[in-house]
């Protein structure tokens, strides 16, 4: 597939319109035309205007309630198809939204994204009147449920389902606030797609040629390092987990200045694990350990998608992103466990797994951010520990923070996303663990200790200096397995609309 494909997510038209859903649904062609309806807790009301709605397509509503009995269960979905011709619409489609709280609305709308692919319209007066958090929750949910994984495919093979053709909302809508949302959907959409390229297309190479693409149509400027130039400027950890790759390591700077920006503008800087295979070096994975590792990259996709964004969403803080990109390979040239690496500024580590190599190559990046980037705060995210996945299963992420208001910060982006974080410790006392006896630090713990997340958020932490940091371990939640709701199997793009939500509340 195609860099501009994969780098331009296929997405619907949006329109919000407070004319009487009447005169648009005859402004449309009804041929193809999804009819999307609320049904709120208590059921289906028989009254007001969604009784109004129905009635419109020639539908009474206590008799679809006694027939069809539609749940109001978040995301809960019934569909009635109509006669074609005869009707302004061909299918209505009656979505449960439960109480109406943005998780709820997020949900349903994630439904009806789904249930439109394929099609040429969805209208719906879902959330019409609400606030404005669970207007954008419904606009995620929309734009992530029409969402489908891309494919390489044979000459004739079916294409996976777009998203519907056009879509929309009718009735009050706060409408810079659903276009924001839509906007972090597609950055969501964006790192997905990095995600799952297969990796004999992916390497550090591939990645950083996708960052100036998309730095020259985001308006970004762009630093690339090669081999030669990180090994001038001492970039020991990518070059030590990219040693055995036939392809080299990369680090890509990325950076976003907004209209008006001064000397006193904060400057937050995002650092991305990018390993774009990571077969576990000499301390090899086990098959089934492997099969997911094209994905390893997620940090740096994220980083990547959410820089790009920045500019439309008018993010009003200075923004760069590093990513650190690397294959994790076998050969002659890998390096071994027990080696001493000097990581950028000049700090050894011990090696002890290099299966841990994603907090090496970050240790570069962030010592570059810390040494030259004099950034306000300093933040990184990346698939990095089992042991994250362990303590909190699929469903949040851990994060980790030397600041309470930015941790604070963080989770509350998080519960106003559905990207959920939980705050963990930076337990002092493990902070021995990590002592070498040949070098400054070793990169993971000693054997028997535990609390692998938080030993390899202490160790980044060595390497941040002073600053503000925060640390967002995703290899629970970077990854899913099912296909269904807001997710698709493969890389979630966890974070992206986070992130993004964070910085355009900064200022």
């Amino acid at each position: 597939m195609p860099a501009p494909e994969l780098l331009d997510p296929a997405a619907s038209a949006w329109t919000i319109s407070a004319e009487p859903l009447a005169d648009v649904l005859a402004d449309l062609d009804p041929d193809d035309l999804l009819l999307a309806l609320p049904v709120p807790a208590g059921g289906l009301p028989t009254t007001g205007n969604g009784a109004k709605a129905l009635a419109l397509v020639g539908l009474d509503a206590a008799q679809v309630s006694a027939t069809h009995e539609p749940k109001s269960d978040a995301g809960a979905l019934t569909a009635i198809p109509l006669a074609p011709g005869e009707r302004p619409a061909r299918k209505v489609l009656l979505v449960g939204v439960a109480e109406g709280s943005p998780a709820d609305l997020r949900a349903a709308g994630a439904a009806l994204g789904r249930a439109g692919k394929g099609h040429a319209a969805l209208v719906t007066t879902v959330g019409a009147g609400g606030t404005r958090a669970g207007q954008s929750a419904l606009a995620e949910g929309l734009a992530l449920g029409g969402y489908s994984s891309p494919r390489w495919l044979g000459e004739g093979a079916k294409p996976s389902p777009s998203p519907a053709a056009e879509v929309a909302l009718v009735g009050s809508y706060d409408e810079p606030s659903v276009r924001h949302a839509v906007v972090r959907a597609r950055a969501s959409m964006l790192a997905r797609n990095l995600a799952v390229v297969p990796s004999n297309t992916k390497n550090p190479a591939w990645m950083a040629a996708q960052a100036r693409t998309l730095a020259g149509r985001s308006g970004l400027d762009v630093r690339v390092w090669g081999e030669r130039e990180l090994r001038a400027e001492g970039f020991g950890g990518l070059l030590a987990v990219g040693g055995a790759s036939a392809t080299p390591p990369r680090l890509v700077q990325l950076d976003y200045v907004p209209e008006g920006a001064t000397a006193r503008t904060p400057l937050v800087v995002l650092v991305g694990k990018g390993i774009t295979f990571d077969t576990g070096g000499l301390d090899i994975k086990p098959v089934d350990g492997m099969l997911a590792m094209k994905t390893d990259m997620s940090g740096s996709g994220i980083v990547l998608a959410v820089l790009a964004a920045c500019r439309q969403l008018a993010v009003p803080v200075k923004v760069t992103g590093l990513l650190a990109l690397a294959e994790n390979a076998v050969g002659a040239a890998a390096y071994r466990p027990g080696d001493v690496v000097t990581q950028y500024g000049g700090r050894t580590v011990e090696i002890g797994n290099t299966d841990a190599e994603g907090r090496i190559v970050m240790a570069d990046a962030l010592a570059y951010a810390d040494l030259h980037l004099e950034p306000t705060v300093l933040l990184d995210i990346a698939t990095l520990t089992g042991a994250a996945r362990v303590a909190l299963g699929r469903s949040m992420a851990p994060v980790y923070a030397t600041d309470d208001a930015l941790r604070r910060a963080l989770v509350s982006a998080g519960e106003a996303t559905g990207e959920l974080l939980w705050p963990m410790p930076l337990v002092e006392d493990y902070r021995a663990s990590l002592d070498s006896d040949v070098a400054d630090i070793s990169h993971i713990a000693g054997t028997g200790g535990g609390g692998g997340s938080i030993s390899a958020a202490l160790f980044l932490r060595e390497f941040v200096g002073a600053r503000r940091w925060a640390h967002l371990d995703i290899a629970g939640v970077g990854r899913s397995d099912v296909d269904r709701g807001l997710l698709t199997k493969g890389g979630t793009g966890f974070g992206a609309r986070l992130l993004l939500t964070w910085l355009e509340e900064m200022s």
